[in-house]
């Protein structure tokens, strides 16, 4: 039996998708448990490429209880629409593999537009969201306005607490935003008729994991965007409005901490970032048109193109602290192939201090000029390589090296979106040390 959260240890679009995939295997459970539908995770398995952006990737297995937790926000129409586009694939999505916590707030019409109003009044200073209201509807939960699943099943109740809330946000859409105010009669037939249609799969995921826990089923937490998007420890404010590190998989699942085994931190190869905010290590030039171009760096739920870096492990070692990282999987490894010298940042120089660390002040993170080590590339096809020993000599100096320097052991190597092609050096559910030695 083991407990393992997942999270993205850089600034999202790692490629968490993948690894959930592939550690799903082993699972019972795969929980999502934070975030909304700004996250997106893709996956390529048997050829087809499937997106996801609310379902556990963890859905494609058979056998496997998927579970939405109540740190999500949800938008039921998204979720409807992927469960609709999965059974159209042959998937059938049934309460038998889906639960949805009746605790888990939900994304109104109203929350879209404000967030949407919001950022188009910002202008040149907007951050980059995805306009999809994931922040407004945190925004009503940690002020006890929010709607929950559980309201959408009771047509009185949310009826009420809907009337209440349209009269605050159409008052500021009408007079603040200049917007066109929303029709409350609409939104309450569409949303009733949602509720009937995930009534089904409502449920109290915190009592059924305790279950599963004591039965010593092996349960995989899913995390969404990445640690230095966090609400609290991130490049604040260019970040998502949720807590994205690893201790968010206890309040947004409903486990206490003393339940987790591990923790694994997804780090790509290099360094990319979408939207507004301080990169470091961000590249201007042709190494990084080439890294976009080959890695497909582009967002699954926006399709915005990212922004290509060299790695940085200042922002890795910061993923470690804040979420007591076990190990390392690293993605997207063969995008690097070709590349003559590789370079990693190991701290950076801000205002003439050499720090290890990532500032709190966004002026001062804007102000850090990374310190990078060199090291030699490799012109090895990694496409059939599938163990560490057939990895090229340069890689595997590439990989030491993080490993080294993040102090903790590199587990997982990802060198394709496809499920085998993957090197795996310890299996978090395994238990034990490495399966396979680094040479």
């Amino acid at each position: 039996m083991a407990n393992v959260i997942i999270v993205g240890a850089q600034w999202g679009d790692e490629g968490k998708g993948k690894v959930v995939d592939l550690l799903s295997e082993q699972a019972d459970f795969i929980v999502r448990f934070q975030g909304g539908n700004n996250a997106g995770h893709t996956l390529v398995v048997n050829g087809k490429k499937h997106i996801f952006h609310l379902v556990p990737s963890g859905i494609l297995h058979q056998d496997k209880k998927c579970m939405i937790g109540n740190g999500v926000v949800l938008d039921p129409g998204v979720l409807i629409e992927e469960m609709d586009r999965l059974e159209e694939g042959g998937l059938r999505v049934t309460p038998d593999n889906l639960v949805i916590s009746l605790y888990t707030h939900v994304i109104m019409p109203y929350h879209r537009a404000l967030d949407l109003a919001r950022e188009n009044r910002k202008g040149r200073t907007a951050i980059g969201t995805t306009g999809r209201g994931i922040g407004p509807c945190y925004e009503d939960k940690a002020g006890r306005g929010g709607i929950r699943v559980h309201d959408l099943l009771d047509s009185a109740v949310f009826s009420e607490k809907l009337a209440r809330n349209l009269e605050e946000k159409n008052f500021i859409l009408r007079n603040f935003f200049k917007q066109e105010v929303l029709d409350p009669a609409k939104i309450l037939d569409e949303y009733l008729a949602y509720g009937e249609r995930l009534r089904p799969f409502a449920g109290n995921v915190s009592r059924q994991l305790q279950e599963a826990d004591a039965q010593g089923r092996n349960i995989l937490f899913e995390g969404a965007q990445g640690t230095h998007l966090d609400i609290d420890h991130g490049t604040y404010p260019y970040v998502t409005s949720s807590n994205t590190v690893a201790g968010s998989a206890c309040c947004g699942a409903g486990i206490g901490p003393t339940h987790i085994d591990s923790v694994l931190g997804v780090v790509k190869a290099y360094t990319t970032r979408v939207g507004g905010g301080p990169f470091p290590s961000e590249l201007f030039d042709e190494t990084g048109e080439l890294i976009r171009k080959v890695g497909g760096e582009f967002g699954a739920t926006t399709g915005r193109p990212r922004r290509c870096g060299w790695l940085d492990m200042v922002v890795i070692n910061s993923s470690v602290r804040l979420n007591g990282l076990c190990g390392l999987v690293i993605t997207k490894l063969d995008v690097l192939t070709g590349i003559p010298t590789l370079k990693i940042g190991v701290s950076y120089n801000c205002r003439g201090d050499r720090i290890d660390h990532v500032p709190a002040a966004l002026d001062a993170v804007e102000a850090c000029e990374p310190v990078f080590e060199e090291f030699p590339g490799w012109d090895e096809d990694l496409g059939k390589v599938r163990t560490w020993v057939d990895l090229p000599q340069n890689a595997k100096k590439y990989l030491n090296a993080i490993e080294q320097i993040a102090g903790v052991p590199v587990q997982i190597i990802s060198i394709g979106p496809s499920r085998n092609a993957t090197i795996i050096l310890r299996n978090p559910f395994a238990g034990g040390g490495r399966q396979e030695q680094p040479g």
